[in-house]
């Protein structure tokens, strides 16, 4: 989904390694935003341009445009206002891509429904109580957000384990089939 050579700011980049990814791949100008002191000193051993902040008060400190992609990879969820958080990324970058669990796979739905528990899977790796997952969402809840935010969806990619569930799209059966998901977003 990132065209070789683009500006990328990777929000909560983690130890880096998307970024590092994208930088020797596809040879982005990457910058990198990361909550955790620890995982931005790992970034930073990796010779990555990668600073302390915080996705749901400091986007805003960055320029309109400033960016060709805005990348937040599994943390939305984390996150305290996905809403503003969205917002800013389209604001500043040309395209937004989010992944995120779905909350809404068979698995999730059958272990509620006949353990009354939530689950810990591969994708959902913490119990409740000690994960950063704050705000559960589907598949259907991230699009009917991008709807009420006027967000272009341009590209969906639906993955069931570690395999890409192509012709999925972004309905009902990605949302029953679809252990993660990645949204490619810009502003209309």
């Amino acid at each position: 989904m990132v065209e070789p050579g683009a500006r990328v700011l990777d929000i909560g980049c983690s130890d880096g390694a998307l970024l590092d990814h994208l930088a020797r791949e596809r040879q982005v100008v990457g910058r990198g935003m990361e909550l955790s002191q620890r995982n931005v000193n790992a970034c930073v051993a990796r010779g990555l341009s990668v600073i302390q902040g915080d996705a749901d008060t400091d986007l805003v400190e960055y320029p309109s445009d400033a960016f060709d992609y805005a990348i937040l990879s599994l943390t939305l969820q984390a996150t305290r206002d996905p809403r503003k958080v969205l917002e800013q990324m389209v604001r500043i970058g040309r395209h937004a891509i989010v992944s995120f669990p779905n909350f809404g796979h068979w698995r999730v739905r059958a272990h509620l429904l006949f353990r009354g528990r939530m689950p810990v899977t591969e994708s959902l790796p913490e119990p409740w109580y000690e994960t950063p997952n704050i705000h559960f969402c589907t598949i259907s809840d991230f699009t009917d957000l991008c709807r009420t935010c006027g967000m272009e969806i341009e590209e969906t990619l639906v993955m069931g384990g570690d395999r890409l569930r192509s012709g999925l799209g972004a309905g009902r059966r990605a949302n029953l089939f679809g252990e993660k998901a990645i949204f490619r977003l810009k502003q209309n």
